[in-house]
């Protein structure tokens, strides 16, 4: 292979457009794609149910856990797009640490969009009363970091192909 393999991580706060993005990278660039929701344990997914925001001794695990699948997918000579929340810089070093280049997609949107996507969405465990702490928890990419920042009012295909045009793929 002439070029490592890639891993995008869209990352953001629940109602920020993770799996919409994901999917539409995914079908343009036809690289494997995978929720990091799958990855939690029936325990961690208990919790946020309940309303229970999750302790970083909740998170290690599941982070590892992506960062070995993405590896694994690294090792097959595929690149992957997953969505997950990587709110703060501890929990993206982690998932950096995937064999391939792991490139960060930050979707940014202001609380109250993100509070009126997520009372408007049906089928999904996160309730809208958890934003306030994801919120308070999320720590933007730093500069040393390999990703960009994107604001969530274009339309989705705007910002796939914002994301498409800024990473050069």
């Amino acid at each position: 292979m002439n070029h490592p393999t890639q891993h995008l991580v869209i990352m953001g706060v629940a109602g920020s457009g993770k799996t919409t993005t994901a999917t539409l990278l995914s079908e343009h660039l036809g690289w494997i794609a995978a929720e990091a929701d799958e990855f939690h344990p029936a325990a961690n997914i208990d919790k946020m149910t309940s309303g229970v925001p999750l302790t970083d001794e909740d998170r290690w695990p599941w982070l590892s856990s992506i960062t070995g699948w993405m590896s694994t997918q690294a090792r097959n000579g595929r690149c992957t797009i997953i969505t997950c929340s990587a709110l703060k810089r501890s929990y993206r070093d982690v998932l950096a640490k995937a064999e391939g280049q792991v490139h960060f997609v930050h979707l940014h949107g202001e609380p109250n969009v993100l509070a009126e996507r997520m009372q408007s969405r049906r089928g999904h465990f996160m309730p809208a009363s958890l934003l306030p702490s994801q919120l308070s928890a999320l720590e933007p990419l730093a500069a040393d970091e390999s990703g960009i920042t994107v604001d969530i009012l274009k339309s989705p295909a705007q910002l796939t192909a914002e994301i498409l045009d800024r990473l050069l793929l």
